[in-house]
């Protein structure tokens, strides 16, 4: 197995998806984790940065004034900020060209699928593989709240998937994004990632790869780039995830607050989108729950990361520790990309919400996992709404 990580621009892509748990988030006895003075934002949409998270960056050698110049390619593991709060994303316009979004994929990084043991908490059978299916265009019209989310690592450019989800402090005006945690951290080899911006309804026409070679940016993200001003994903992804085999999946998951690169024109993410799905902590039990769909952008062969598909499946468990919670399972064929793509089943009161996100799969892409969504996931939720409760 390897994990379902994001893609690295690469000349040849992994054919298949590989087991990866790398999710930031709150600890049990720090839900919402602990974020202190973080990236404000202007009426324009720009980004302020605090002198004390200034002055505290520039102890490890970073100075924001040199950002945008190109300072955030310094991968140096001393200066690669990990701690929640010291997650900063200052907007650099049109960094993410067509070609970069196009051409953002993932390599290979198998493990064997002996490295999942489940013997110690409850695993169900393996699933039959389910054939993803291309969601029908314009995206849009069908999963108005899925998109892309790139960003950089230290391979260079890379793209997960990810689903705009209510906020309680905003509501019908969300700018709140829900992907994997490790989407937007390294894990406990690393740190935040850099240039995180997500992309709704990315090529919503569902146009081939050949077909974007010539496309415009306003084609390519008919809803804009919005980029986040904050991040946050479980401790345990922090000090647990790592980049193959399994480690942190069951705490995946990250929160984005996101601001339109270009400033936008007052309107939320939400509302510029249309819609935005309810997040469910208290799902049914996996014999209580029919079927869940899992949506993305599988990016590893035979896919090319340029259109949606979508899988639906009644869910399993799979047990990774028996100290850890079970993970839900279902069985589908999507590849590197799909990571942080939302499932969406029908919640407690019947309406279709949130209730995991794309983790991790075996080389043979023939099914993924996604966490279940409890306490620790509620509490980095709430926290990011809270932060931004009434901007």
């Amino acid at each position: 197995m390897r994990p379902i990580r994001p893609l690295l621009a690469a000349a040849s892509v992994a054919a298949a998806l590989a087991l990866t748990a790398t999710a930031c988030g709150p600890s049990e006895d720090n839900a919402g984790g602990e974020p202190t003075a973080s990236a404000g934002q202007t009426s324009d949409g720009r980004i302020t940065i605090p002198d004390d998270l200034k002055d505290r960056l520039k102890e490890h050698g970073i100075d924001l004034d040199k950002w945008r110049d190109g300072e955030w390619r310094n991968w140096d593991r001393d200066t690669w900020l990990r701690e929640a709060k010291d997650y900063v994303n200052p907007i650099i316009e049109d960094l993410w060209d067509p070609d970069r979004m196009r051409d953002a994929e993932q390599p290979e990084r198998p493990v064997e699928e002996g490295d999942i043991s489940g013997d110690e908490g409850v695993t169900d059978p393996t699933p039959e593989p389910v054939e993803a299916q291309p969601v029908k265009a314009p995206y849009h019209a069908d999963a108005p709240e899925a998109g892309k989310v790139l960003f950089d690592g230290p391979q260079g450019s890379m793209v997960c998937s990810a689903t705009v989800v209510e906020d309680p402090a905003n509501p019908g005006k969300s700018n709140l994004v829900w992907t994997a945690g490790h989407c937007v951290h390294a894990g406990k080899d690393g740190g935040w990632y850099r240039n995180i911006a997500f992309v709704p309804s990315y090529n919503d026409g569902g146009r081939t790869g050949a077909d974007l070679e010539t496309a415009t940016r306003e084609e390519i993200a008919p809803y804009g780039v919005w980029w986040a001003d904050w991040a946050q994903t479980s401790e345990q992804w922090i000090s647990q995830g790592a980049a193959t085999g399994g480690q942190g999946a069951p705490y995946d998951y990250a929160v984005i607050h996101v601001t339109p690169e270009k400033g936008g024109n007052g309107k939320s993410l939400e509302e510029t989108v249309g819609s935005a799905l309810p997040v469910e902590f208290a799902a049914p039990a996996t014999p209580e729950i029919a079927e869940m769909e899992a949506t993305g952008y599988p990016a590893a062969q035979p896919f090319d990361g340029q259109q949606m598909y979508r899988c639906g499946d009644k869910p399993g468990r799979l047990s990774l520790d028996a100290k850890q919670p079970t993970m839900y399972r279902i069985g589908c064929t999507m590849t590197g990309g799909s990571s942080g793509g939302g499932w969406v089943a029908r919640g407690r009161d019947g309406r279709p919400a949130l209730v995991s996100n794309t983790s991790i799969g075996p080389v043979t892409a023939g099914w993924l996992a996604g966490p279940r969504l409890g306490d620790e996931a509620k509490g980095v939720y709430e926290e990011v709404s809270k932060k931004f409760a009434g901007r």
